[in-house]
């Protein structure tokens, strides 16, 4: 008899947790598992709903209103009655919502520093929740460190997040896309696929591509994504005479094409989990300039696959990419070790690795 996983999740936004969930809603083995996905909030425009419904995946939108809704209680329960499953994996601060509901045979996903992931009343209730039995799960080293740190217990397991190494590089879209969207071969695009917020600091990205790359007028800095920090980062490009050459794409569907069409990746971030964004920007041949922040170091071999540098430190990111515009031999370089690095990091095994997981959950195997 298959096991049947439900995925709950806040959104369906396209974001890393959330693309972990759909991978393994629409990727484990339907001999074995059968899977469904709860989203507490009703579609946001672009999400993953096309790509479970393809997979031929259940999924539940609960309309959740912001803030506290006590509605998701009742609601989440009818899910579970209906569903009746054997595990229930959990994403973010969803557990809030889930613990009153379903307590037994339950996953947890760390998908950020656990000092990061929730706020008080969220830890307290993890704590709850992993004391009661709840296996939890962390995606890099780092973040298994934060969470004995912050809880005073190891994850029952580390799987590091996978992509699909596969599919992530189009080298017959560079010149399309770029023709398309009005840049010529000989343009050096930076990009950065990430949520416009506080955690991704888009505003030291922009300063440090200008202050690396203002002299550079072949250099441009892709910016994909939405966010609070929007207008913002509009504002600092404009105040930094790179209006014309700091483009923001907004939230894209063909981010393979968009990957395969530039020449670096780049990440400002203050903190981090294990990004997605950078694993599939390895899949797709690119070198990664990115702070050293959590589980970053875990993918970005320095020096080999990119070019780390210290948080805030805003001249040492300038410098770094500033150094891959500059040299498009070590681009290449670190590009193909990337990719090479990428494979370590398939979709495929990660998705294994938490079939066994689950399934050691059904049999009342402690992890």
């Amino acid at each position: 008899m298959s096991i049947r996983v439900l995925e709950v999740l806040a959104t369906l936004r396209r974001a890393g947790a959330e693309q972990v969930a759909v991978s393994l809603a629409g990727g484990l083995d339907r001999t074995r598992f059968e899977t469904a996905v709860v989203s507490l909030y009703d579609p946001f425009s672009g999400g993953f709903e096309a790509a479970l419904e393809e997979c031929g995946v259940t999924v539940w939108h609960l309309g959740k209103r912001r803030g506290l809704d006590p509605r998701m209680w009742a609601r989440l329960a009818q899910v579970v009655r209906r569903f009746r499953p054997d595990v229930l994996h959990t994403h973010s601060y969803v557990m809030r919502y889930v613990l009153p509901v379903h307590y037994r045979k339950l996953v947890h996903t760390v998908h950020n520093l656990a000092e990061r992931e929730v706020d008080g009343i969220g830890r307290a209730i993890h704590r709850l929740a992993f004391r009661a039995g709840a296996a939890p799960v962390a995606i890099s080293a780092a973040l298994a460190r934060s969470f004995a740190q912050l809880y005073g217990r190891e994850p029952a397991a580390v799987i590091p997040n996978g992509v699909d190494v596969g599919r992530g590089f189009r080298p017959e879209a560079r010149a399309l896309w770029r023709s398309r969207h009005g840049f010529g071969p000989g343009d050096c695009l930076v990009v950065s696929v990430a949520r416009l917020d506080a955690q991704k600091n888009p505003l030291h990205l922009i300063g440090a591509f200008a202050e690396g790359l203002r002299e550079a007028p072949a250099a441009h800095l892709l910016m994909a994504g939405e966010g609070p920090l929007l207008e913002p980062a509009r504002q600092l490009a404009s105040q930094a005479g790179l209006a014309a050459r700091v483009h923001f794409l907004g939230l894209r569907e063909d981010v393979a094409e968009l990957l395969s069409a530039c020449d670096l990746f780049a990440l400002g971030s203050d903190w981090e989990g294990a990004p997605m964004a950078i694993l599939e920007a390895m899949a797709a041949h690119l070198p990664v300039v990115a702070t050293a922040v959590g589980g970053v170091p875990d993918l970005v071999e320095d020096a080999v696959t990119g070019i780390l540098a210290p948080v805030r430190d805003r001249s040492a990111l300038a410098r770094a990419m500033a150094a891959l515009e500059r040299d498009s031999g070590l681009r290449q370089r670190m590009g193909t070790a990337a990719a090479h690095r990428a494979q370590r990091f398939d979709q495929a095994g990660m998705i294994e690795r938490y079939a066994e997981l689950f399934e050691r959950r059904v049999r009342g195997v402690e992890p």
